[in-house]
């Protein structure tokens, strides 16, 4: 089974599924069902120590891109618990609603929206035929209590989205920080949506994670920088290593758009379910700030010191993505059945995720040859010299061919096995994942080979 006698056929490959992806997703430790021992929690999921790792890198891809490489882009963590008071500025409590019906034969509840039209019409279950109830609005806010006495003088909401608490700090931070319009300012952070339906794995979900940036600008400047975040957000894509052609536009109808938008387009992906909405990017007009001056009683006007000290509430272009939906589509994407020996049996295929290195959850594996003669000490010492730099396991169990498969089924980009030549001349021995191929670099040169491959790397 190893690498050197595989026989490889390019395009010979499986079709990737949903089930397929939810199977790995457990098995190497990327995404569990919460409190699975309790018969799990519907719309909830806890990230394993791939999941958590890959999370991460996708976020610090993300936040280098908005505030690294932006002088004009600041950052910002808001509180997850925010005054009641700024829901209802933000049209959240009137019309963050979706159409619930519910089956009155088999108990199932549904997205009135999602049913096909004909059906919802005759009241008739998509699922087993028998009668829907009438349509009714659903708030997807969480409500909770905050204070010692529940008495319902203490309503607070989990926030549904990161934006808010941009906007109720957008004054705090041009004083403190010295803004000039144009600017930004990026958050991730913890979202919470009382979904009627859960579903799609991690796609939807109760609880996820937002990355968020509001772009503030002069009113009459916002078609320009709208146009100006929709190409920086497509290019993002192409640096996350995914499959440009599986990503395309979609703007908003006239029924689409949300009571805010002056104008709206979503990137979409093709998952394994279908065209999927992946972020959007939002041109939201002067509504947030205007909404939250009225009801605070705060001027929110910026003084524009560069024109005549000018008064105006900012425009806002928004681009908002979910994390988590992220961390699924780079799942999708990656994920690859590959033939590589023609024995006829199931060893023939090999299950590799081809994780951009720069997100890969581990960046390099060391591997020795054999758990004697040294070798094993000799691997653990050269793990040590790149751990300051890289991600990096280690792995002496079973077959080097097993453990090069083990590591393809986490996306790790490169391996390294040490052997006895290793022992000899210092050479050890680099795989790449994507093309399987090994070459010989000695151990003094091996950071500088890696640093090269990642920067050098490009999706086969």
């Amino acid at each position: 089974m190893s690498d050197t006698a595989a026989k490889r056929e390019p395009g010979a490959q499986r079709e990737v599924s949903m089930e397929k992806i939810v199977s790995l997703a457990k098995r190497r430790g990327f995404v569990f069902q919460s409190s699975e021992i309790y018969g799990g929690q519907s719309g909830a999921w806890d990230y394993g120590p791939m999941g958590v790792e890959l999370k991460n890198r996708i976020a610090r891809v993300w936040w280098k891109e908005m505030t690294q490489l932006h002088d004009d882009i600041v950052g910002l963590d808001a509180a997850i618990l925010m005054h009641p008071r700024t829901w209802e500025a933000s049209g959240h409590v009137e019309n963050f609603t979706d159409p619930l019906v519910d089956c009155k034969k088999c108990k199932q509840r549904f997205r009135a929206d999602m049913i096909d039209e004909a059906k919802l019409a005759k009241k008739e279950c998509p699922e087993c035929g028998g009668e829907l109830t009438d349509t009714r609005k659903f708030n997807l806010m969480f409500k909770t209590n905050i204070g010692p006495v529940d008495d319902g003088g203490g309503l607070i909401y989990l926030r549904p989205e990161t934006a808010q608490g941009i906007y109720v700090n957008y004054k705090n931070i041009v004083q403190s920080n010295r803004m000039k319009i144009p600017f930004g300012i990026a958050q991730i952070g913890k979202a919470f949506r009382n979904e009627i339906v859960t579903k799609n794995f991690i796609f939807r979900t109760c609880e996820f994670e937002q990355m968020e940036m509001q772009y503030f600008v002069k009113p009459g400047d916002d078609d320009r920088f709208f146009a100006y975040w929709r190409e920086q957000r497509w290019n993002y894509f192409s640096k996350l290593g995914v499959k440009m052609e599986k990503l395309r536009w979609h703007q908003h109808g006239p029924g689409e758009l949300a009571h805010y938008a002056k104008d709206a387009y979503d990137i979409e992906y093709e998952f394994p379910m279908g065209w999927k909405e992946l972020e959007g990017v939002h041109n939201r007009s002067n509504y947030d700030l205007t909404r939250h001056q009225e009801f605070s009683g705060k001027d929110l006007q910026y003084i524009d010191q560069d024109n005549g000290n000018e008064r105006y509430i900012p425009f806002i272009i928004e681009t908002s993505a979910g994390l988590t939906r992220q961390l699924l589509m780079v799942l999708c994407d990656a994920y690859d059945e590959e033939k590589v020996a023609d024995k006829g049996t199931e060893d023939d295929w090999r299950t590799v995720m081809r994780f951009h290195p720069n997100v890969a959850p581990v960046t390099v594996a060391v591997l020795p040859l054999m758990k004697k003669d040294g070798l094993a000490e000799l691997a653990q010492g050269i793990r040590q010299g790149l751990k300051e730099d890289f991600s990096t396991d280690y792995d002496q169990a079973g077959a080097i061919g097993r453990r090069y498969r083990r590591q393809d089924e986490i996306g790790t980009p490169f391996c390294v096995t040490i052997d006895y030549q290793t022992k000899e001349d210092g050479t050890v021995t680099l795989r790449f994942r994507d093309s399987m191929e090994q070459v010989r670099v000695h151990k003094d040169e091996l950071e500088a080979s890696l640093r090269k491959a990642i920067k050098d790397y490009t999706r086969a």
